[in-house]
């Protein structure tokens, strides 16, 4: 492994405020080859796409160039797959919409407890509209696990869709997806896995994987705030989401609304290139460099993970939610006697950025027990946080807790 964080931390201007980023798991900061990108984009002039003029070809190209990074990043079957938008709430919308559109009253939706909202509610709402039944996949709640039998154990030969999470976004959990996505597809179900969680922290293939549909966003991984799904184009021409009359009729043009904010796609772009280069030894084409680095970024932060985790064990009074076997460097837990959102100001005022609350996984912390009181407050570890960021978030819950 040739992974070198203080190189790595160089290249991120704003870790020079002396603040410990511990937030990166709502969403990470930008180093300066993205910063760079994005500002040539402007500086050079864009237009809006398909015209006969440079500037219109310069956002063609960053189109295009968008995708085929976001499908080597993932290891999407093919660029013209990849669906390009504000977010993957937002696409996840459009996406459910389009699915349900083929779904009647007894067809069946899996959804976990484990996920974000965001692979939850839409589907849900959707699922109601069309008169199928959501089936409720229960992680453990003493671990933080989610079985695949409990999730296989809910399908049937009704069931159009299991939607899981590649990594849940509190807990860090790492479900096993592809023997969930193979049990999906034996019952001949799709399967739409959010990646936003998992992206960051590890390498992807969606082959390995074995998923339908792959959700991840940009600014979880050091890019701006754009959001991606990845298919088989084949599988996105059998849909048909709704649009104006005068746009695209193309995959994967159809499922993208609205003007796209084309010097941000150059910054994704910059982005994977950046994940690309973090290991001085990657080397080959850019997947096979994604794939060196982010498995060095994997071995760093659990590294880092472990002396977390050793630290956050030694403090009386700290409480970690869900012990996963396999998770992301992501921890989450409540300090006796304080609420949550009072460890996050303490800390705050500590130079060190945590979030406090649900933090969206609406159903899990309800299942916990915590949702209404607050939550618990959440810190992740991606690949610019060092020992320094570690010690000053255990030298700040220290102060609490003794």
């Amino acid at each position: 492994m040739a992974f070198d964080v203080a190189r790595v931390r160089e290249r991120y201007p704003a870790l020079a405020d002396g603040y410990a980023y511990l937030d990166g798991a709502a969403g990470t900061q930008v180093p300066y080859p993205v910063i760079e990108a994005i500002d040539e984009a402007y500086r050079v002039g864009i237009g809006n796409v398909h015209g006969a003029f440079p500037a219109s070809v310069r956002s063609d190209e960053y189109v295009a160039e968008c995708r085929a990074a976001v499908a080597d990043l993932v290891g999407a079957p093919d660029p013209s797959g990849v669906v390009l938008g504000p977010n993957m709430t937002t696409l996840t919308y459009r996406l459910a919409a389009a699915l349900a559109r083929e779904w009647t009253a007894g067809d069946e939706v899996v959804v976990t407890r484990l996920d974000h909202d965001a692979n939850v509610r839409p589907w849900v709402q959707v699922a109601e509209r069309a008169g199928a039944s959501v089936r409720w996949a229960e992680p453990d709640l003493s671990t933080g696990e989610l079985p695949v039998e409990d999730v296989t154990s809910l399908l049937s030969d009704r069931t159009r869709l299991v939607a899981v999470t590649g990594a849940s976004n509190v807990l860090g959990t790492r479900p096993d997806v592809a023997a969930i996505t193979a049990a999906a597809r034996s019952a001949g179900a799709l399967s739409y896995v959010d990646g936003v969680h998992l992206t960051p922290h590890a390498p992807v293939s969606m082959a390995d994987l074995g998923a339908d549909f792959f959700a991840t966003s940009a600014y979880k991984w050091s890019g701006p705030h754009v959001g991606a799904v990845a298919a088989d184009p084949a599988l996105l021409e059998w849909l048909r989401p709704d649009k104006l009359a005068s746009s695209p009729a193309t995959v994967p043009e159809r499922f993208e609304w609205g003007t796209t904010a084309f010097a941000d796609l150059a910054g994704v772009e910059a982005a994977v290139d950046h994940l690309a280069a973090l290991d001085d030894a990657a080397a080959g084409s850019r997947r096979h460099r994604v794939i060196t680095s982010m498995t060095s970024v994997e071995a760093y932060e659990q590294e880092l993970m472990a002396e977390l985790l050793s630290g956050l064990a030694g403090l009386p009074g700290v409480e970690l939610i869900g012990h996963p076997a396999r998770r992301t460097a992501t921890v989450y837990f409540r300090v006796s006697g304080h609420p949550p959102v009072d460890v996050a100001r303490h800390l705050a005022a500590a130079k060190v950025n945590v979030w406090a609350g649900h933090m969206y996984a609406w159903e899990l912390t309800g299942a916990l027990g915590i949702r209404d009181s607050g939550g618990a407050v959440r810190a992740g570890l991606v690949h610019y946080n060092d020992r320094s960021d570690v010690d000053a978030l255990l030298g700040g819950l220290a102060e609490l807790t003794h």
